[in-house]
């Protein structure tokens, strides 16, 4: 697989993603990621470094653009749990778990992602804003509780099935409620 194409993919996709959602600054923007689907295989079989080395560069070139933290959810051998930077953890109560994510306990993209952020910490589960699953890595239990899809015409990240959400506030009331 082509880096270069992967790296187009993504950032087009993210740039649209922002766009259509309209995070404020400071929100989050969570991404589950299967390198080895990214690179044609199964999810869990073929971790790819190279691929998880341009993807989070280009995930955190466009959220420090945009002003939005990254988080990214490490894989099933760390229960789903979260790499992100310490001011987000503290922006929003976010506690810390003791584990370091390595490529085969953590994923490809959670083990670059704690050794690329400036002050990485690893988190249990946090609500973010919108988000990106590359290769149905199941990220909805790391978004707030109204995920709401969105199509974009991107839909594919190398060989990997991109599928992006955002949220919103739950509506509450009934017939006469005004929104």
């Amino acid at each position: 697989m082509n880096m270069e194409t992967i790296a187009v993919e993504l950032r087009n996709a993210t740039e649209e993603l922002i766009s259509l959602a309209a995070p404020k600054k400071g929100q989050v923007l969570v991404v589950g990621c299967s390198t080895s689907e990214v690179v044609g295989k199964k999810i869990g079989t073929a971790g790819s470094m190279d691929a998880a080395s341009v993807i989070f560069a280009v995930l955190q070139e466009v959220t420090s653009r945009h002003g939005l933290f990254l988080a990214v959810q490490c894989c099933e051998h760390l229960n789903r749990a979260v790499v992100t930077e310490v001011a987000a953890a503290e922006k929003y109560g976010w506690e810390e778990v003791c584990v370091r994510p390595v490529q085969h306990a953590g994923g490809a993209l959670g083990t670059t992602a704690y050794a690329s952020f400036s002050q990485p910490i690893v988190v249990e589960k946090i609500q973010a804003h919108v988000g990106l699953d590359i290769g149905q890595t199941l990220i909805g239990m790391h978004l707030k509780r109204v995920a709401v899809p969105v199509r974009l015409l991107q839909n594919k990240v190398g060989e990997a099935i991109l599928t992006a959400a955002r949220t919103r506030a739950p509506l509450i009331g009934g017939a006469r409620a005004v929104y």
